[in-house]
């Protein structure tokens, strides 16, 4: 079996886009049991303050042009992926504890349903995710234990899973979300490079070097 594993921080609109095409790419070899994917919580903030400071720089000094067409990009992708993505009030978000509950959803089953609700809720209906009513909603709607919910991202052992993701992405070459592994080391970053993962997934399952 082929392993998949896909480094995801809900703060990013190209992280949205990543989580719902990498699904639905991979959809038919999971339900064939011939790829392992494996969804990895992390904090995208503790790995741009660690080696990829270069994206605060750019927020604080757009390039216009660019910024221009960077709008224009986004809303062609969220378009081709059948996703809404507008500009929410709150950026960049805190997303510390919903990543934290990320891990507590993977624990109860239902770590897709949980990911996409959050998503949704801070890039298509725009709510601001760091706030605890909000989560609350979200997992409500995907049907998790509130109370316990809410123990676990303020439980030690959350917190550390949480940053022991984002040492392990960087020490392994990552810079940002979403970061996609095949088989450990062979590394890809951005939600554009899903094609040349679902390529490279081909030629393992072909046999081909």
């Amino acid at each position: 079996m082929i392993r998949l594993e896909c480094f995801f921080d809900c703060s990013s609109p190209w992280t949205y886009l990543g989580f719902e095409e990498i699904g639905r790419s991979t959809r038919e070899v999971i339900a064939d049991d011939r790829v392992d994917l494996v969804w990895r919580p992390f904090l995208v903030g503790g790995v741009f303050n660690t080696v990829n400071p270069s994206v605060y720089e750019a927020r604080a000094n757009p390039v216009p042009v660019k910024s221009r067409y960077y709008g224009k990009d986004l809303s062609d992708w969220a378009r081709f992926v059948g996703i809404e993505i507008g500009q929410p009030p709150v950026f960049p978000v805190n997303s510390v504890k919903a990543m934290r509950g990320a891990f507590f959803a993977l624990e109860q089953g239902c770590l897709e349903a949980y990911a996409r609700a959050v998503f949704r809720s801070y890039w298509t209906e725009l709510r601001d995710i760091s706030k605890d009513e909000v989560l609350a909603d979200i997992v409500a709607e995907v049907g998790l234990p509130s109370d316990a919910y809410f123990a676990a991202i303020n439980d030690d052992a959350y917190k550390a899973m949480l940053r022991e993701n984002t040492d392990e992405l960087i020490a392994r070459g990552g810079f940002g979300s979403p970061t996609f592994f095949i088989d450990e080391t062979d590394m890809y970053f951005g939600n554009d490079r899903i094609p040349l993962v679902m390529a490279r997934i081909g030629d393992l399952m072909t046999g081909a070097s």
